[in-house]
């Protein structure tokens, strides 16, 4: 029996499905690249670094663990739902690393706005996938045992990522780039892909793609025997056979044919079929060999980096825009390193927005603003009223606008922090011998050590631990310090006292309904401290309120009192 078939199909490249990468790799680890010395030298214009970074600087401070405030500010959350998807791409370091220089970050927002264009955003959508299945053949070539196997799965990588670099450049070049960073990727595009070194890579894996998709073979078997010889031209008379036959058919027959499955894994049979085919064409798959030996490294260095950077806004993006159809705002901040008068309008916790979301509904938003002197805005209020997710809110919009992403509101203008500090209130452990008054007073005076006037601290009910005396004077050494340090704070207490020690505090209160004083309305407005704070915790520590009263009464049989 004979038979004559394509050397793809047996080769088991190009053809099937390509499988889902590793998670946990990053694209670095698995698209081998070439230095930058190996384009021709000065082929290719040294102005583009990164569409992420605006100097080259800037790149090597990536963090690779997480900085100390994000679990009290929700921002673990948030970076997971921006990778979620996207772990091989590795982008946690990136989002560990806020900016510090304005301009850093007006590069970002560039880059950001020309990726609201939709027809630039699938663009670059359909070269993140094109380069995923070249480290997707890549991790096949690699994997499989056969030698002509792993050669053909290299050469179709490199068709595909020449395929996947010329696409881009074709869909990107008609439309109106604004930004610094897409320009430059551009113009470094455009000779790129004119290079030596690319066009070389290019017309030889189109050629071999080509030439092995003309081989043509048959295949002998008798016994257990299966010869490989070259294709030659034989009459098929399978027509002739089934028409001959086609009057004595009765009923349906069965149909004996085999269905070849799509797995890349070859059997011994198959590789020595391969082996067979390879040796009557010994020039051409010499070829594919010398092809591999000679691009082994044949991906850009710096189109690689954009790969995988480029997920650093879709990422964001795509969350954004899902927050935006439910209703939510987003604005690009103005930002300084110095000024200090800062607001935002409209602005919600993500993290509270992305988690009620999913639900269907959306969080209530808030303002804020600090003017003049005003450092430090104390927040106050009956407890469940919001005043955590605004100290939340106000710590993440910083961080946000300091990665260089749209913000939460419809407006801010924010501070570039050099650090973010936050004091959360602990559970103790028993294996901790020291008390929570000192583990607070610790790990305060670790943080006011570290601050700087460009700091922002985010503080969460300090001293509950304490008497109402001791927390007043403490809460009022603390507050002296900062003011001193002159850094920006968010500080939640029951302490309504800091809200008026001075020209630098702003006092802001979380409302209830009028009507009705335990419904909360989860909106802090600007407004001096009512001073019911403290008593309304004490109130409900103890189970005083109004609304416990009446439950105590009500379950001891006692007649309720309207």
């Amino acid at each position: 029996m004979t038979d004559t078939v394509q050397l793809r199909q047996t080769a088991g490249a190009g053809g099937a499905a390509p499988s889902t990468p590793d998670n946990g790799a990053c694209v670095n680890d698995v698209v081998k690249t070439a230095p930058p010395s190996a384009v021709d030298a000065g082929a290719v214009e040294a102005t583009f670094e990164s569409i992420l970074f605006l100097t080259p600087a800037d790149a090597t401070r990536a963090a690779s663990d997480a900085p100390s405030f994000f679990h009290d500010l929700n921002l673990d959350q948030i970076v997971a739902e921006i990778c979620s998807g996207r772990q091989d791409y590795n982008l946690t370091p990136l989002l560990y690393t806020p900016l510090h220089d304005a301009d850093a970050v007006a590069y970002r927002h560039e880059v950001m706005r020309d990726l609201e264009d939709d027809r630039l955003l699938a663009a670059v959508r359909k070269f993140a996938l094109g380069m995923r299945r070249c480290r997707e053949y890549l991790g096949h070539s690699e994997k499989r045992y056969y030698i002509q196997q792993k050669e053909r799965w290299f050469l179709d990588a490199a068709d595909v990522y020449c395929l996947s670099v010329r696409t881009l450049l074709a869909e990107l070049e008609p439309l109106d780039c604004r930004s610094r960073g897409f320009r430059a990727f551009l113009r470094y595009l455009a000779v790129y892909t004119q290079s030596e070194r690319f066009a070389g890579l290019a017309s030889e894996s189109s050629e071999l793609e080509e030439s092995l998709s003309r081989i043509r073979y048959g295949i002998f078997i008798r016994g257990g025997r299966v010869s490989v010889y070259p294709a030659m031209e034989q009459p098929d008379y399978g027509d002739e056979i089934q028409a001959t036959f086609q009057r004595f058919q009765q009923g349906k027959a069965t149909d004996y044919s085999h269905a070849f499955g799509d797995s890349i894994e070859m059997d011994h049979i198959e590789g020595q079929v391969l082996e067979g085919v390879a040796r009557l064409h010994p020039e051409v798959f010499g070829t594919v060999a010398k092809f591999r030996a000679a691009h082994a490294n044949f991906a850009d260095t710096k189109i690689v980096a954009f790969d995988r950077e480029i997920q650093f806004y879709i990422g964001y993006l795509d969350r954004m825009r899902a927050l935006q159809e439910a209703g939510l705002a987003f604005c690009y901040p103005a930002v300084s390193a110095s000024d200090k008068a800062l607001f935002g309008n409209l602005a919600f916790d993500l993290a509270l927005a992305e988690k009620l979301s999913r639900s269907g509904a959306i969080p209530v938003c808030n303002d804020f603003r600090l003017e003049g002197a005003e450092r430090i805005i104390v927040v106050s209020g009956p407890n469940q009223g919001g005043k955590t997710t605004f100290a939340r809110m106000f710590g993440q919009i910083h961080y946000l606008a300091a990665l260089g992403y749209p913000v939460p509101g419809t407006d801010a203008k924010l501070l570039l922090p050099d650090g973010i500090f936050t004091h959360f209130e602990r559970e103790e452990h028993m294996t901790d011998l020291r008390g929570k008054l000192e583990d607070d007073l610790l790990r305060i005076r670790k943080i006011l050590t570290a601050a700087s006037p460009a700091s922002v601290i985010v503080i969460n009910e300090i001293f509950a631990s304490t008497t109402l005396q001791d927390a007043i004077d403490l809460s009022k050494k603390i507050a002296q310090s900062i003011m001193n340090l002159d850094a920006l704070c968010v500080w939640v207490t029951f302490i309504d006292e800091v809200a008026s020690l001075g020209e630098k505090t702003v006092s802001m209160v979380s409302t209830v309904v009028p009507d009705n004083p335990a419904e909360r309305t989860f909106k802090i407005i600007r407004r001096p401290a009512d001073g019911l704070a403290y008593a309304m915790s004490i109130a409900e520590k103890h189970r005083l309120t109004p609304k416990k009263i009446r439950e105590r009464m009500h379950h001891e049989g006692t007649p309720t009192v309207s």
